[in-house]
Order: C-alpha cells, then sequence, then structure tokens
C-alpha cells in the first residue's frame, strides 16, 4: 500500500472514530454529512420563504448588513474565501498609498498559506518588522528600513498559538503604523473571540483599523466565506476588485445562511469557549507533568482565544495514532491530529474548545490525558 494510500485509509479511520466518539473538545467540519450540513441551514435566523439570493441582493446583503452592524463599521462586502478578501484589501490600500509594501509577520497567513498571492497576483512586496514567534512591537514596526503603505496585524496570530497583544499593545501598533503613514489592516479571521482578551466590545477593536477581514467558518462553523469591513468608499472599491477577481457569484446564499446561523449561535457563545479553554490549558499541565511526560508545552500558559497549541517530544505520526486508538478504544477525543514543529522530534497540535468541551471538568481532562499518554 502506497504512503498516499496510508494516509487517506488513517484520515478515513480518524473520522470515524471522531464521528462516533461521545466526548471530544470539539466537532470537526469533516464530522458532519452532506444531509447533516443542509438540515443547519434551515437554523439560520432569515425568512426561508424569501427569495433567493441572486448576486448578494438578498441573504448575502443581508449577512453584509449584519457584520457591518456587528463590527461598527460602514459597510462591510462578502467575499467567498479570506484569501480573496485579504488580497483585495491590500491591493486596494497599495492604490491609494501608492506604496506596495505590506509590513506583516512572515507567520501570518499571507506569508504562511496564500501561494505567494500578494507577489504573483498582486505585484506587492513585503516586510517583515520581526521574525520573532510573536506579536511585533511598536519599536520594530517603527523601525522598520523602508517605507511601507499598509501595516497587517493578524488578530491572534494562529502560527504562534493564537498570540493577541494586549489592548494597549494593539493601540501603540496602530499608533506606530500611523506614524509611518500607512493604512492599518486586520487580518481578524479569529477577531470574533479576541474580546475576552481585549476586555473591548468588537466595535472598538475593530475601530482601531482602516479595514477589517473577518472569517465566517474558522469560528462561527459557518460553511465558508469571509467579509471586509471599513469605509464604504473603501468597501464599494473591494467590491470591484471582488468582480475581477470572479468573487461575484451567481448564488453564495447557503454559505451567508451558515455564517447568519453562525453569528446567530455561536457569537454569543465565543466568551464562554476562552474561558473553558483556560480551564483546560491548566489542567492539561498539570496532566502531562503527572504522567511523567518527559517534556511538554502549552502554549500560551493562558490561551489568550479559545484556541491554543500543545507540544510534545514525539514523532508526530505516533501521537496521532496514539489519539486514534484513544478515541475507537474509548469513545473520547482529546488530541486529534499531530504536525512536525520546530526541532527534530517535537509536534504540535492545536486544542480548539467550542460547545461540546463545556462540559468537560479538570478531573475529566486528567482523565483523557493520561489515557492518551498510556498509547503513546
Amino acid at each position: 500500500m502506497s504512503d498516499g494510500n496510508e494516509e487517506t485509509e488513517r484520515t478515513a479511520r480518524l473520522v470515524a472514530a471522531w464521528r462516533a466518539a461521545g466526548r471530544t473538545l470539539t466537532r470537526s467540519p469533516r464530522e458532519a454529512t452532506v444531509g447533516e450540513s443542509l438540515a443547519r441551514l434551515a437554523e439560520a435566523p432569515y425568512d426561508m420563504d424569501a427569495p433567493t439570493d441572486v448576486y448578494g441582493d438578498g441573504i448575502v446583503a443581508e449577512l453584509e448588513r449584519r457584520v457591518a452592524e456587528l463590527l461598527g463599521t460602514q459597510d462591510a462586502a462578502f467575499f467567498p474565501s479570506g484569501t480573496m478578501a485579504q488580497q483585495i484589501a491590500l491591493r486596494c490600500w497599495a492604490g491609494r498609498t501608492g506604496n506596495p509594501v505590506v509590513a506583516l509577520h512572515p507567520m501570518s497567513h499571507p506569508e504562511m498559506w496564500e501561494g505567494d498571492a500578494l507577489s504573483t497576483v498582486s505585484g506587492l512586496r513585503v516586510v517583515h518588522p520581526t521574525t520573532e514567534t510573536r506579536q511585533p512591537t511598536p519599536e520594530e514596526v517603527g523601525a522598520v528600513g523602508e517605507p511601507f503603505g499598509t501595516l497587517m496585524l493578524e488578530l491572534p496570530l494562529r502560527e504562534a498559538g493564537f498570540l493577541l497583544p494586549t489592548w494597549e499593545e494593539l493601540r501603540a501598533l496602530v499608533e506606530a503604523g500611523r506614524e509611518r503613514e500607512a493604512a492599518i489592516h486586520f487580518d481578524g479571521a479569529r477577531l470574533w473571540e479576541s474580546t475576552v482578551h481585549f476586555g473591548r466590545p468588537l466595535p472598538e477593536i475593530a475601530g482601531l483599523a482602516d479595514s477589517v477581514y473577518v472569517s465566517f467558518y474558522k469560528s462561527l462553523g459557518g460553511l465558508s466565506g469571509a467579509a471586509l469591513a471599513g469605509s464604504r468608499e473603501f468597501v464599494e472599491e473591494t467590491r470591484v476588485w471582488r468582480h475581477r477577481y470572479g468573487g461575484q457569484i451567481f448564488q453564495q446564499f447557503p454559505q451567508a445562511l451558515s455564517a447568519l446561523a453562525g453569528l446567530e449561535r455561536e457569537l454569543p457563545r465565543l466568551p464562554s469557549y476562552v474561558a473553558q479553554a483556560r480551564m483546560v490549558a491548566g489542567a492539561l499541565r498539570e496532566a502531562l507533568a503527572k504522567a511523567g511526560v518527559p517534556w511538554s508545552r502549552v502554549h500560551p500558559e493562558e490561551p489568550h482565544t479559545h484556541q491554543f497549541q500543545v507540544w510534545l517530544p514525539y514523532e508526530p505520526d505516533r501521537l496521532t495514532d496514539a489519539g486514534l486508538r484513544q478515541a475507537e478504544e474509548t469513545g473520547t477525543v482529546f488530541f486529534r491530529r499531530w504536525s512536525p514543529g520546530g526541532p527534530p522530534g517535537l509536534a504540535v497540535t492545536e486544542l480548539d474548545i467550542t460547545e461540546p468541551g463545556l462540559s468537560w471538568t479538570e478531573s475529566d481532562v486528567h482523565d483523557a490525558v493520561s489515557a492518551f499518554v498510556a498509547r503513546i
């Protein structure tokens, strides 16, 4: 059997075990059937007897209005993907500022996951205020050695452990960018859950930036899609580019319905997910130490959002298989997939706490970790 076939078989086993599990911290989108996903659309807060949406003239327009209201911006535009939304936002700012240089973190989404689209598609260039595994500092932004037209801040910085600056640091970062005469763009794919860490409402957070991108599936459980929010004039310009990039799609009402459902169902719950993630992280550190694991790291120690990283000194396949056996044999899912990370011999995974994880206690975490470690 080829490596590719082996991985396909393992993925099928993982999904089957996750779906059958009675206890889990979250549910993966892979677990839902097509029928289940379609049935959830009917839960959206929208009149199902209304005419269907064509080119965004109905449900999509309602979603755009709702996002602008939640973020406190003049307008918002729906996009089929976050990659398209970010590319267009940064391209528009380059045109407005006359400077194609974007200052961002090298671990940010455009650098890691968008296939060099900033340069290849949009003709932009990047500079890095820092290469450290953390958010940049205002001093580093001020010390960038050449002019830049846009400062992009990913909130939270997912690859570094879902890290957020403090509220005071964020304000100082924005001010440092403005002192360089740059536009400020927030990559807020997971901005929805940042209110707990910042201690501020969404409009106050979004109000620091000139434009904000938000995702509808990363924290809200939507099918797909994103939005760009900002001034009415800026958002109208992004709609022009959306059409040029092929994002003016005939019908996107399933995605919009799922986004509206997520705003109704998941957004109010996110603060409770963050609080539960902090409990799970603390119990997990204790459980790993008690289990005698030679080295471990929960990062950050107190999660900034409802997601955080865990590092262990084993090969990732070994850990993934241990989690698979635990799920199949006990019906409990704690860890899912593991990946290589950092020096050889270390593996990293992400924990995501959502509604299924709210019932977990510290004792539950200790029991799950003990069962996992016994299978490594």
